[in-house]
C-alpha cells in the first residue's frame, strides 16, 4: 500500500511511477475524489457528534419536563448522523479498495521497459559446460538415472506433478542443508511458517486487491489458501505489531513446500519439473530498516550468488524492468542460471526489495530509538534455493557422457559420500 499523505502531496508523482509500470494513472484521480469525499464526511461526522454530545449534556440539565421535546430533535440528529456514518464506512471502504489495488512504485534505479524483454543483465559468473556428446535435458536424465517419474505423477495427480525418488530425493535434501546452512552461519533464524495462511494476509503480501486466482490455490469454503513461497507467512508473521529499532535487521530463513496453480502457463517452461504445482524452497526474508533496506537488498543478492558459486553452476544477475516486476517490488533483481536443456539462462532466484509497501499493508512498525512514536519497517525477499530448478540446472550441467550425473563437491557431505548420479 502507498502512502495517502505521498499521493495526497505529489499525485504527479505517482501517476509517473503506474505509467512506468504499464499501469493506469487515472486511478490517483479516483483515489484523491473519494479521499476528498471521505474527509468531507469525517468533518460532518466528527462535527455532529459534538453536536449530539452537547445537547445530550443539556438535556441531562433540565427538568423532566422539558427534556422530551429536545429528545425529539436529538432523536433526529441522531439519525442523520447514522446515515452520515454509514456513508463514511462506504467511502473508506472504497478508499482501501483503490489504494489496495495500486502497486508499488520502481525506485529511480529500477531500469525503464515493459516486459520481460527489457530487463538489463548486470553481471555473470562461471563458464558454460562445453560437452564433446549430444547433452540431455533434466527430463531425459532424470528418466534414465530412476530419479524422476512424471508419468505416475501426472497418472496421481494430474499434469505438472511428479515423483523424485531414490538419490533424487538426497539431493534435494542435501540442497536444502547446504541453504539453511549458509544461512544459520549468517545469522538467520530458521522458520518453518505454516502451509496454510488467511486469505487477508496473502493480500497483504502479495498485492492487489483480491488473491491471485490464477496463481493461489484457495480451500473450500475456508478462509484459507496454500503458500506459494514462505515469503507469504513470514511478511506476515509480525502483522499489527510494532519492533524495537534496535532488533532490525529481523532475518529468517523460511523452508516450505510451495504450491502454485500456474494457470495460462505454457511451452516449454512446462517440460519436466521447471514449472509446477508443488516444490520445496528455501526463502530469506528481512525486516529492515528504512535507511538500510537498499545496503539489504545488496547484501541478500550476495548471499544467492555465493550459494550458486558454491554449486558451481554459472549464472547471470538481472534487474527486473518498472513493467516486469512484481506488484509489492520496488526493486528486482532476478538470478538465471545456465540450462543446457534450454540453451539458455533460466530464472532461478528472485530478490526483492518492497519498500515499506507489504508493512503498510500488514501494518508493522517500529519505534525508533528516542521517540515515541513508529515508522514502517522495510521488508525484503530473496529465493535461496528452489528445489526443481536447482535439480535442472545441476543435473544438466553436470552431465557425463555414459548419462551420469556428477554432484558438486560441496554436496557430497549432504549426500552420504555419494559423488555421481549413475543409472540403475
Amino acid at each position: 500500500m502507498l502512502d495517502l499523505n505521498l499521493i495526497r502531496r505529489d499525485p504527479e508523482l505517482v501517476r509517473v511511477g503506474l505509467r512506468r509500470r504499464q499501469g493506469d494513472p487515472g486511478i490517483v484521480d479516483e483515489i484523491l475524489e473519494v479521499d476528498r469525499r471521505r474527509r468531507e464526511l469525517q468533518q460532518e461526522v466528527d462535527r455532529l457528534r459534538r453536536e449530539r454530545k452537547v445537547q445530550s449534556e443539556e438535556i441531562a440539565r433540565l427538568p423532566e419536563e422539558e427534556r422530551e421535546v429536545r429528545r425529539t430533535g436529538l432523536r433526529e440528529l441522531s439519525e442523520r448522523l447514522k446515515g452520515l456514518e454509514e456513508q463514511l464506512a462506504l467511502a473508506e471502504e472504497e478508499l482501501n479498495r483503490l489504494l489496495f489495488k495500486l502497486p508499488n512504485l520502481p525506485s529511480e534505479d529500477t531500469p525503464e521497459g515493459r516486459d520481460a524483454s527489457e530487463n538489463v543483465p548486470v553481471r555473470s559468473w562461471g563458464e558454460k559446460p562445453k560437452f564433446t556428446f549430444q547433452p540431455l535435458d533434466h527430463v531425459e536424465l532424470g528418466k534414465r538415472l530412476g530419479i524422476l517419474d512424471l508419468e505416475r505423477g501426472a497418472k496421481v495427480s494430474g499434469s505438472r506433478y511428479y515423483f523424485l525418488k531414490g538419490t533424487g530425493v538426497l539431493l534435494e535434501m542435501a540442497l536444502i542443508r547446504l541453504a539453511m546452512d549458509l544461512l544459520v552461519r549468517e545469522g538467520f533464524t530458521p522458520v518453518v511458517p505454516p502451509m496454510l495462511v488467511r486469505q487477508e494476509m496473502l493480500i497483504g503480501a502479495m498485492g492487489g486487491d483480491q488473491l491471485d486466482t490464477l496463481q493461489v490455490y484457495r480451500i473450500a469454503e475456508e478462509d484459507l489458501a496454500l503458500i506459494g513461497t514462505s515469503e507469504h507467512p513470514m511478511a506476515a508473521m509480525f502483522s499489527e505489531e510494532v519492533l524495537e529499532e534496535e532488533a532490525l535487521p529481523i532475518r529468517l530463513a523460511g523452508l516450505s513446500s510451495c504450491f502454485r496453480r500456474e494457470a495460462g502457463s505454457y511451452g516449454r517452461d512446462v517440460r519436466g519439473i521447471f514449472r509446477v504445482h508443488q516444490f520445496e524452497k528455501v526463502e530469506m526474508f528481512s525486516f529492515a530498516h528504512p535507511d538500510r533496506s537498499r545496503e539489504e537488498h545488496e547484501y541478500l543478492v550476495s548471499l544467492q550468488e555465493r550459494f550458486l558459486q558454491s554449486l558451481g553452476l554459472p549464472y547471470r544477475v538481472v534487474s527486473i524492468c518498472a513493467g516486469d516486476m512484481g506488484l509489492p517490488a520496488a526493486k528486482q533483481y532476478d538470478i538465471e542460471t545456465w540450462m543446457p536443456g534450454r540453451g539458455e539462462y533460466a530464472e532461478t532466484h528472485s530478490c526483492s526489495n518492497c519498500t515499506d509497501f507489504q508493512a503498510r499493508r500488514l501494518r508493522i512498525r517500529f519505534r525508533p530509538k528516542g521517540h515515541g512514536g513508529g515508522a514502517y519497517v522495510h521488508t525484503l525477499n530473496g529465493t535461496l534455493m528452489a528445489s526443481t530448478r536447482t535439480i535442472i540446472a545441476i543435473l544438466e550441467n553436470f552431465q557425463q557422457p555414459d548419462g551420469s550425473v556428477r554432484i558438486p563437491p560441496v554436496l557430497v557431505p549432504y549426500m552420504n559420500g555419494i559423488e555421481v548420479l549413475t543409472p540403475p
